[in-house]
């Protein structure tokens, strides 16, 4: 009984935090089942029935054949019979159970047949078994004919509750704006797969005793609704809603320690945030929440669409989309996407037309104008000539990426989805968030999840190769669609959707992902960018000029952004590379754009290809898996180098709203100011400023930005800041610097450098000291993200050395005798990117460089 001994500790332990214990692992599950076949109490088969994961964990791999012995009578134990054994895998989702159920549908035993029926009914993860049970139906099997039928009929779905007509909650109002950081601290990044865990840091560092402020609104007896003025801003994080849910949702049958339900309701509720919620089966719902506040007992109407407080109707809404109603009912939009596609195939086989049980989503009408560049793309992806907005559609997922904070998360959600493989053209798994400082769980998950993700024909890169975007914008093909778990997958060529972990993981698995298409945004370019501006004053001239047209407003009441949840296309910079392209749509995110497209011409997009196929090849000489889908994207590749072609919109196109930018019109630098990414303000009115400390790395940032940095810098003995951080966003980049010499004027100037990939950007292990003013080119400056209390500036690698060199934001004229006297003449060279096809015999290899001498490290903790 040393294993009962062992969990009850454990138990105890995690009592101690206030969670339930973990689920059971394979060799934990192996040893239950050993003690059932011995002497079965109802501890240990409650331990069986709900403490082994789903789908296709090792766990359930080693449950379900358990449970087939006992329904095939191998295997006799007192307390489950064949019958009970059926039922109990009817709980595990799909994966291995599916086998053993269909088997079960030609038992000689009655009672395990009509319990493999029931089971069966309800099981929507059949993949490729559905052709077992057709088989068996077109050979007579009664019972394989009664699931068929059932799954025609959608009996999965209605025999499931509807949304009530009415729905009364306890109201937890966090006001203002509460971005995904504050729902998931990237400080707890290394929590986030352990989700009861891991909402312990739910709200902590935004609100006084958050939790202990939930238990006892409970004690009303209603459940708990989150509420707030803007709800779900900044990264793509499943961690967050899977937080509300732990603390407001409700239990899922069969799968331990994750939740489903709760209503969220917000003023403004990001679109990623908002998609996640649908994805996972809570509500969301955007109101007026002026009325709410923390304590308040509501009454929701979803079919009104109505809140009541105090019998008087505080504020109207309407359900969106029109099909969420079915989407609650189902568990959420991802179960019910499947599920259709199973009654659909049914019904097929069966020979019936198309189902009327569901809603269908509503299309908006033609207006017989052009498109736009992205419903061009995303129409070409789901295969119509081109999308209007508002219409529903599922696109084909050329490219999946998934990162490491992220990544533990998808790895549930595809083990959930009982997937041994992607569909996905393309799935990629970086480790760029936890390569330089790993904690003990991140070394664990550096060794295992590669395999688990190339198994799969995914490609796994190593820890150390640097930011998933830079690598990942390096495997996209022109004029396709794809999506990844981090807000910031935003391709330079092509388009992406980025989610929740819970649709990347759909999407790699299936291949396409849910979509209503959202309306365009234009910003347009003219004229010529003036000596000393850069890219990235370009990038906050968009929130600039839209603050100046009264299209957006920073403060959060009331708050107004074009913007948000809407596609940013961007038109006027047709000969930039792609890695600047990048730039602008890298920073769509921080507009809470759900997507962007750079209208570039054929030229820097056949250069860049013909650089990738180059990276790509070294990757497979140098070991990286999958081979088979390295090579595949290879080929894809050359084929379009073969005849290039892009895509483009027509010239009657409609958009929500037109943006005109002037380059002629930007004389100075144009910054992010504390502490967020749309305070942005001319480099005159914040001048002065004293700086604590530089932060150049990010995925905003290519191999240019430390040429220039590096220039500015020369000659010089010390920087005049606390900290200056040099973070290179890929291994290529960092090698290629430490050849060309840079590496040494870092280290003369007694520079912080560190392995590729996020860093300080990211906010979940590295940060800046407490209190201080930073600069930094990263992407983001919420409250605490940089470090605890940090007042962040966000603005170009140039300016960003100046901070370095002065210890403050320097005067426009400072600024300008600086930068262009600096790389006057060196511009080719500076600003010369990494085409791998240009350097003769390139090949990819292991990271050989001399810690002592640069201070490159990656530090365990």
């Amino acid at each position: 009984m040393a294993f009962l001994e062992d969990y009850k500790a454990h138990i105890a332990e995690r009592e101690t935090l206030g969670v339930p214990p973990l689920p059971l692992s394979a060799e934990q599950t192996a040893e239950v089942i050993e003690l059932i076949k011995a002497d079965c109490t109802d501890e240990l088969l409650d331990l069986l029935i709900n403490r082994v994961p789903p789908g296709v964990d090792d766990a359930a791999y080693v449950k379900a054949a358990f449970l087939n012995d006992v329904a095939t009578e191998n295997v006799t134990v007192e307390a489950i019979s064949p019958e009970k054994a059926v039922e109990m895998l009817g709980m595990m989702l799909g994966g291995y159970n599916v086998k053993p159920m269909i088997d079960a549908l030609s038992s000689s035993n009655e009672a395990v047949v009509k319990e493999a029926v029931t089971a069966l009914k309800k099981t929507l993860l059949v993949y490729d078994a559905f052709n077992d049970v057709e088989v068996l139906h077109k050979a007579g099997n009664t019972a394989a004919t009664e699931v068929m039928t059932s799954w025609a009929n959608a009996e999965w779905f209605t025999h499931k509750p509807e949304l009530a007509e009415e729905i009364t909650v306890t109201v937890y109002k966090v006001p203002g704006e509460t971005n995904t950081d504050d729902l998931s601290p990237a400080s707890e990044a290394f929590t986030r797969s352990d989700i009861p865990l891991h909402a312990n840091s739910f709200l902590v560092n935004k609100m006084e005793k958050p939790l202990e402020t939930i238990t006892e609104l409970k004690k009303k007896g209603h459940p708990i609704s989150y509420v707030g003025d803007v709800v779900g801003t900044g990264s793509s994080r499943k961690s967050g809603v899977n937080s509300v849910q732990w603390h407001m949702g409700v239990d899922i049958d069969g799968v331990p320690n994750k939740r489903t339900g709760g209503v969220v309701m917000g003023g403004i509720i990001a679109p990623i945030f908002f998609a996640t919620c649908e994805d996972s089966g809570a509500l969301p719902l955007e109101l007026d929440v002026s009325k709410m506040e923390t304590g308040d007992v509501v009454t929701i109407y979803p079919y009104k669409g109505e809140a009541h407080k105090d019998d008087e109707c505080i504020a109207t809404f309407k359900l969106n989309p029109n099909t969420i109603t079915d989407e609650v009912r189902a568990g959420g939009r991802i179960p019910l996407i499947i599920g259709r596609g199973l009654t659909s195939k049914a019904r097929s086989v069966l020979g019936l037309g198309t189902s009327d049980i569901f809603l269908t989503a509503e299309q908006p009408a033609d207006t017989g104008k052009g498109f736009t560049l992205a419903q061009k793309m995303v129409g070409c992806a789901s295969g119509l000539a081109g999308v209007r907005p508002g219409m529903y559609v599922e696109p084909e997922m050329s490219t999946v990426g998934s990162q490491d904070t992220t990544g533990p998360m998808t790895r549930d959600e595809i083990k959930e989805l009982a997937a041994l493989g992607f569909n996905a053209d393309l799935v990629m798994q970086s480790f760029c968030h936890t390569a330089a400082y790993p904690k003990p769980s991140d070394v664990v998950m550096h060794h295992n999840l590669p395999d688990f993700i190339s198994n799969r024909s995914g490609v796994a890169l190593r820890p150390g190769d640097g930011v998933i975007h830079s690598w990942l914008n390096r495997m996209v093909l022109p004029d396709t669609v794809g999506t990844g778990a981090d807000s910031h997958t935003r391709f330079p060529i092509g388009i992406s959707f980025p989610g929740g972990s819970g649709v990347v993981a759909f999407a790699g698995v299936t291949g396409s992902m849910p979509l209503t298409m959202p309306e365009s945004v234009l910003v347009r370019f003219s004229g010529e960018m003036q000596a000393g501006i850069t890219l990235r004053d370009l990038v906050n001239a968009i929130p600039y000029t839209a603050i100046q047209k009264g299209l957006l407003t920073v403060p959060k009441a009331g708050k107004k952004n074009i913007f948000a949840g809407r596609i940013l296309e961007i038109e006027g910079l047709p000969d930039l590379k792609a890695e600047q392209a990048f730039e602008l749509s890298d920073a769509s995110a921080e507009r809470s754009a759900a997507a962007c497209t750079v209208l570039l011409n054929t030229a820097p997009v056949e250069e860049y290809l013909k650089s990738n196929v180059v990276l790509l090849e070294s990757m497979i000489k140098d070991g990286y898996s999958d081979k088979t889908t390295i090579q595949r994207r290879i080929d894809k590749m050359n084929k379009w180098l073969e005849n290039p072609s892009l895509m483009k919109p027509d010239a009657d196109a409609e958009y929500a709203a037109v943006i005109d930018i002037d380059m002629n019109e930007i004389t100075e630098p144009i910054l992010a100011c504390p502490n967020d990414p749309d305070n942005v303000k001319l480099l005159s009115e914040v001048a002065g400023t004293k700086i604590d400390e530089v932060f150049l790395g990010s995925c905003m940032t290519n191999i240019g930005h430390y040429r220039a940095a590096g220039e500015v810098m020369r000659g010089e003995s010390a920087v005049a800041v606390e900290k200056f951080w040099i973070v290179p966003p890929t291994r290529m980049d960092e090698q290629q610097l430490i050849n060309e010499g840079y590496y040494e004027v870092f280290k003369s100037i007694e520079a912080h450098t560190e392995v590729p990939g996020c860093s300080l950007c990211m906010g979940n292990q590295a940060s800046a000291r407490p209190d201080s003013t930073v600069f930094s080119t990263s992407t983001r400056n919420f409250d605490n993200r940089l470090g605890k209390g940090t007042q962040v500036y966000l603005g170009s690698a140039e300016l960003a050395a100046v901070c370095a060199k002065l210890g403050r934001i320097p005067t426009p004229a400072e600024y300008m005798d600086i930068v262009p006297a600096k790389i006057a003449g060196k511009e080719a060279d500076i600003y010369k990117y990494l085409n791998f096809n240009e350097i003769e015999g390139y090949r990819l290899e292991e990271r050989k460089i001399a810690e002592e001498k640069y201070g490159v490290t990656v530090k365990p903790v």
